[in-house]
């Protein structure tokens, strides 16, 4: 079965076969069979199609590819959120209540929660996410939370070096979590990852811990210089890291190391916005050649958002980028991160994942700020989003 998706008046692809960026066609049609794109490009050249759809002229685009989310929790921080408004300081350490409420909270509690998140992304036009466990920080915690996570998304991160818990000297904690920490998490994850940061862990506990990962198979990623300089940056890029995550305090070797390696760098602009730390500079990394990825870092402490469209705003108006770029970093830029080919773009072959925004024109996203614009979001080839479907 075809189906010809066409009154498209601004067709967003992410093809460089259309050309850079964000390969734009007017007034388009695109063309799915088996789930997968076939054809793209003007509507009055479309191909004959089984069955056709008129999206009445409103823009189409890529699915949100969404590099990084911790959805697997227990509780909230919603004290936490309002004395930061109030003046008090963001810290690593506030992850240990989330702990807490984790370890307390029943497999069935986390699997409800992140399937209610994991709509409410869909619901947004995120069609691809990455989910890292990170909130049980004991073997068995670990292990379950990627469990839950797995049921969900293919995309998934043990992090069980998050923060050092309670009561476990730090070195004491790394040999836990590079021993049977991730002999229990390693056949659950797809990646392993390390919060490098003043009040976590230095780079040589870092260093050990994806060190460890690798060596079982599991492909790397790294939180890095949020809260402050630091050395994760150039460890996350002389370990060969898909991606380095945050990177809010940066200097000219930081970024030299990420334009050379190719290590994305995930900005969390929804972060910034939480705990009033500085917005990072996304064009200072783009006119240096760096590959830039937006992602929610959907989380219950420092970013409870899971609105890429709002972390695309932010990107526009903090941070240096164009809507174009904004969206192709939310896109294509978080397929990069997971380095997949298949996501994140709409160039024959790819996954038919796309969103119809009731707008004439993708900017609008940052255009019109706060609003609900996205009218239908499909996934696979299937409708999952939208009149007449199971979720809309």
């Amino acid at each position: 079965m075809s189906t010809l998706i066409t009154g498209i008046s601004e067709l967003l692809t992410n093809d460089p076969a259309i050309g850079e960026g964000v390969g734009r066609i007017k007034s388009a049609a695109l063309l799915i069979e088996n789930g997968v794109v076939a054809w793209t490009g003007p509507a009055a050249t479309a191909p004959p199609a089984d069955s056709v759809i008129d999206v009445g002229g409103r823009a189409v685009f890529p699915g949100f590819v969404d590099s990084h989310s911790h959805l697997v929790f227990g509780g909230d921080r919603v004290d936490e959120f309002v004395a930061r408004m109030a003046g008090q300081t963001y810290a690593a350490g506030g992850i240990k209540s989330t702990v807490a409420a984790t370890r307390e909270a029943s497999d069935d509690d986390l699997r409800v929660r992140t399937a209610k998140l994991v709509a409410e992304m869909l619901r947004q036009g995120t069609t691809t996410v990455e989910i890292k466990s990170g909130y049980g920080l004991t073997v068995q915690d670990e292990a379950r939370s990627l469990r839950i996570a797995a049921e969900f998304t293919s995309e998934t991160t043990y992090l069980g070096a998050h923060v050092v818990p309670a009561g476990l000297a730090a070195d004491e904690y790394v040999g836990l979590v590079t021993g049977d920490m991730l002999k229990a998490c390693a056949p659950h994850a797809k990646w392993i990852d390390v919060f490098c940061e003043r009040g976590a862990f230095d780079a040589d506990q870092a260093r050990a811990v994806l060190t460890a990962g690798k060596a079982v198979g599991l492909g790397l990623r790294i939180h890095a210089n949020q809260l402050g300089p630091g050395p994760g940056v150039r460890l996350g890029c002389e370990l060969g890291a898909a991606a380095v995550d945050h990177v809010t305090y940066i200097d000219d070797e930081d970024i030299s190391a990420l334009a050379q390696t190719g290590t994305v760098a995930t900005l969390l602009p929804g972060v910034e916005f939480s705990t009033k730390h500085p917005y990072p500079d996304a064009r200072r990394l783009l006119d240096a050649g760096v590959v830039v990825a937006l992602a929610s870092d959907c989380n219950p402490g420092s970013c409870f958002t899971s609105s890429l469209a709002f972390c695309i705003t932010l990107a526009v108006r903090e941070m240096g980028l164009t809507p174009d770029q904004a969206i192709w970093a939310a896109t294509a830029g978080g397929a990069r991160a997971l380095r997949r080919t298949d996501v994140g773009h709409l160039g024959v072959g790819a996954q038919a994942n796309f969103v119809v925004l009731d707008a004439p024109a993708a900017a609008y996203l940052a255009y019109r700020p706060g609003v609900p614009l996205v009218r239908d979001v499909w996934s696979a080839g299937r409708q999952r989003i939208g009149p007449g479907s199971s979720l809309g």
